[in-house]
């Protein structure tokens, strides 16, 4: 296996305030690699929508942990994993198809794995009934404009 020229783990409450602080955590560790402005906003939104799950439908209305752990690579590939210790997804299939939401009533679109997905090179779900969600997210960064 290869091993991360970097890596990151944090682990904080799942609340909504949260989302930008997982946001800013990832966007400053990437920050070193140069990834050019549209990875950047990319990224940012994965984690704004992999966050979000977490918050909305894994906890559903309680509170727990959110882990993020972030790794890079010398061939500039970013791996993130977002966990939680949630409800679990009963039907991971089902979850990523476009516009399936479990929360219906809050005014959710059921977007968040498309749209994680649409930025990714490569977006993973695991998922087991009554302990928790993981969602890695693995994209390779553009060349570094500075190279």
């Amino acid at each position: 296996m290869v091993k991360p020229t970097n890596e990151l783990k944090c682990t904080f409450p799942s609340t909504s305030q949260n989302e930008a602080l997982a946001r800013s955590i990832v966007s400053g560790f990437l920050m070193p690699l140069d990834p050019d402005i549209e990875e950047l906003a990319d990224i940012r939104c994965a984690v704004s929508e992999a966050v979000t799950n977490c918050v909305v439908h894994a906890y559903k209305g309680t509170q727990g942990p959110i882990t993020i752990t972030v790794k890079c690579y010398d061939d500039r590939t970013f791996r993130m994993t977002v966990a939680d210790r949630g409800c679990g997804i009963p039907d991971v299939e089902q979850a990523r198809k476009p516009l399936y939401t479990t929360a219906p009533d809050e005014d959710r679109c059921g977007m968040g794995f498309s749209i994680m997905e649409s930025f990714a090179d490569r977006l993973l779900v695991s998922s087991h009934v009554g302990k928790g969600t993981k969602v890695t997210f693995i994209k390779k960064l553009s060349e570094a404009s500075y190279i």
